[in-house]
């Protein structure tokens, strides 16, 4: 691997969405067929020894890395979306970003008590999305395995916020401060 790939098509994009936050962008990596490959299969063999029955992917970028690690781990998927985009019943949480408010939803039917799911999002930075998606696994039943980013941005404390067992790993590929 050369030196700084793939990190090097993670970009940084000042004042968005709101002025005073650098947006790591990951879209250079995911137009790299590659770079792409090399982040999906590197989450799940970070993965590859945890027993879990399905990945939960994160709106909105969190569903293409989720989606393909569920497909290499060969697991069932999971979308949890921003409210008012499930067609089905739903259960929902609030939860506090870096710049605002939002609330999470999943389908009531999404887990059945006793699976364990692997929750994997795009950016791990304050930690209250990656909260929100755990609070939905646990108040369907089901257990967190483990918790996989592609980025953590470690000076704003977000893995403190994620309430998971001891046990559980809880892994970033690319850390940023902290």
């Amino acid at each position: 691997m050369e030196s700084g790939w793939p990190e090097s098509l993670i970009r940084d994009v000042p004042d968005f969405p709101t002025p005073g936050i650098m947006f790591k962008d990951i879209t250079p990596l995911l137009d790299d067929a590659d770079a792409f490959r090399w982040a999906a299969d590197e989450l799940a063999d970070r993965f590859r020894d945890t027993p879990a029955d399905r990945v939960v992917g994160v709106e909105a970028r969190g569903f293409i890395l989720g989606a393909a690690v569920a497909y290499r781990l060969g697991l069932g998927f999971v979308p949890v979306r921003k409210s008012g985009k499930l067609p089905y019943r739903t259960r929902s949480v609030d939860y506090e970003l870096e710049y605002g408010t939002a609330s999470l939803e999943v389908h009531t039917d999404a887990f059945a008590p006793g699976q364990r799911a692997l929750v994997v999002d795009d950016v791990l930075a304050t930690g209250g999305t990656a909260a929100a998606a755990v609070e939905l696994v646990d108040s369907g039943g089901a257990e967190v395995a483990g918790v996989g980013f592609l980025i953590e941005l470690g000076f704003l404390g977000g893995r403190e916020k994620i309430v998971v067992d001891a046990d559980c790993p809880v892994i970033s590929l690319f850390c940023y401060g902290g």
